[in-house]
């Protein structure tokens, strides 16, 4: 009797310990199936622990915990088709076979010049942009008219009905065999690819899928860089070309980690005012081509409509001479424009002057305003200053400082520079008025479209062949005798 009781009891001990051992280890798998970390909204810094202010952009309470991985949950994923993987070995740089990509062109004209030249084969594009600034419409045109090509249009923002409406608005007749899927889910998209084996795959936006290998809500900084990674690792395993539509934040950066933009392989920044019917398709970031291409269309109830000839929308056809208007000779990329420069100088009704101004740093139009009080006497420091690029646009090139200087000192002396002259030169600080790069592309663009006059630089002379243009070039090494010129 005792003999049972005992073997009872150790048996009871057995399965309380055996019990025990169960829960122990069941409860740290639970606890290894997730894993998380605080990741800043603002700029995607990754923490393993919560942080007040961000270490990378100085932001405040931008730190949220996501979850960033679930170990147990076996979900499919993209994979290539071989399931063997071919060891990369180090090689010498001289014994490396240099290739040319293979481009196609996407029918776009400006589209393909701020590529570089055309679509490049497994390449992944990002394009940002203001909502409601035409992302959208500019892909689903690009879908519908590459001639003789399988694309697949994946929106998670809009129902089919919508994009069909304005599918039928921007053509009545479609050149590719356009495909639209509403999803957000990164599995299903990837079987309807394996299913449809698209040319080209556009996706309507980022910000909107979510992968199943991240617990955490679509948008959210994990979930964007996971996603962006499998369709990365999908294009460029089949070879087929991504379009990734990016929504901006307040400041106008792309939303999402930053380590997004570093991940594809073109970054295009579509621009315009909501007021202007135009809009810029800027180059970034491109590992093809060149990175300050851009690319102008005019936004129509049909779409948009591309710009060739950007230079003679840009400047304003007016009747008469009027002051505070000078022409400048820009560059954007490898594409010579020629912009409108307006300027209003009044005297200032409150206690301190406003500067304002629209398209161009409004720091750098203080230094030139300081030049002329400066090295040209003239008192401006008790006026308001307002500038504007006309067109909507916006230019960082520094070749326009000498146009905004005579626009402004215009204005000032209420005395109208001619139509037919224009401008290519850089301001110092000292008023120099120094050289600027590819002059001779700026000098031709103004010479086709009539200008008879440009003042540029002294220095800008070596190596310039003048007698190949019919235009008058005037050159010049210091602000006062550009004035002396133009005023007397």
């Amino acid at each position: 009797m005792t003999l049972g009781l005992t073997v009872f009891r150790l048996s009871d001990f057995l399965i309380f310990k055996l019990l025990y051992v169960l829960t122990f280890e069941l409860k740290n798998k639970k606890l290894a199936k997730t894993k998380s970390a605080y990741f800043c909204q603002s700029c995607g810094y990754e923490s393993a622990k919560w942080l007040g202010k961000c270490p990378s952009c100085n932001s405040w309470n931008t730190f949220a915990e996501e979850i960033i991985e679930k170990g147990t949950i076996n979900v499919p994923t993209w994979k290539s088709n071989s399931g063997n993987h071919r060891l990369n070995k180090p090689n010498k740089v001289e014994e490396i076979q240099s290739t040319t990509e293979e481009r196609s062109v996407t029918g776009d004209a400006e589209l393909d010049r701020v590529l570089g030249g055309g679509l490049v084969a497994g390449s992944v594009v990002l394009i940002g942009g203001e909502p409601g600034i035409g992302k959208s419409t500019l892909l689903l045109q690009l879908a519908l008219n590459v001639p003789g090509r399988k694309i697949l249009y994946v929106s998670g923002e809009e129902s089919e009905q919508q994009i069909k409406m304005r599918a039928e608005r921007i053509t009545s007749q479609p050149k590719a065999d356009c495909y639209i899927l509403t999803e957000t889910s990164t599995q299903n998209i990837f079987k309807q690819i394996e299913d449809l084996a698209p040319e080209i795959v556009i996706i309507d936006s980022i910000q909107t899928l979510h992968s199943a290998h991240i617990d955490s809500t679509p948008g959210s900084v994990s979930q964007v860089r996971e996603c962006t990674a499998e369709l990365l690792r999908f294009a460029k395993e089949t070879a087929t070309p991504v379009f990734l539509i990016g929504h901006i934040t307040k400041d106008g950066a792309i939303a999402g980690p930053k380590i997004l933009e570093h991940m594809v392989d073109t970054v295009l920044q579509f621009e315009g005012d909501r007021h202007h019917i135009y809009r810029i398709l800027r180059s970034i970031k491109n590992r093809f081509g060149a990175a300050a291409e851009l690319g102008i269309y005019a936004m129509q109830s049909n779409g948009l409509r591309e710009v060739s000839n950007p230079s003679e929308i840009l400047l304003l056809q007016r009747d008469e001479e009027l002051s505070g208007i000078a022409i400048s000779a820009t560059l954007e990329g490898a594409r010579p424009m020629l912009i409108e420069t307006q300027a209003l100088v009044s005297i200032s009704a409150y206690g301190t002057p406003q500067r304002s101004a629209t398209g161009f740093d409004t720091k750098r139009m203080n230094m030139l305003l300081a030049v002329l009080e400066k090295r040209c006497g003239f008192r401006l420091s008790a006026k308001d200053v307002f500038l504007n690029i006309a067109g909507g646009i916006k230019v960082e090139d520094p070749a326009i400082d000498l146009a905004i200087m005579a626009a402004i000192i215009s204005s000032h002396e209420d005395i109208f520079i001619s139509s037919k002259i224009c401008f290519a030169a850089e301001v110092g600080l000292s008023g120099e008025i120094r050289a600027v790069n590819r002059i001779e592309q700026r000098i031709a663009e103004a010479e086709k479209l009539g200008f008879e006059q440009i003042f540029i630089s002294n220095y800008n002379l070596k190596g310039l062949i003048a007698d190949k243009f019919k235009i008058k070039i005037i050159t010049v090494s210091k602000i006062e005798e550009v004035f002396s010129l133009l005023f007397g």
